[in-house]
């Protein structure tokens, strides 16, 4: 996350999961959200980079943070039924 700084993070991190918990119809509480949020920021950063997508700032820090979180619960979902 570029230009957001550690407490953003944070608060970006309790978003994402929280937006992705929403999508993926799933209910979870605030700790799962964080750490949801927080990997899922890696992993869309990983992704976006891969990609040569860049972001910064809040807005493209909590799109691909988003993402990421999204991808992340589909993942585990796919896991947890096999």
């Amino acid at each position: 996350m570029h230009g957001v700084g550690f407490i953003g993070a944070i608060i970006i991190g309790v978003f994402a999961g929280w937006i992705a918990e929403k999508v993926m119809n799933r209910d979870h509480g605030f700790w799962v959200n964080l750490v949801v949020g927080l990997v899922g920021s890696l992993l869309g950063a990983f992704l976006a980079g891969m990609l040569g997508i860049h972001f910064w700032g809040w807005v493209g820090s909590l799109v691909i943070s988003t993402l990421g979180a999204i991808l992340l619960l589909w993942l585990l979902g796919l896991i947890k039924r096999a």
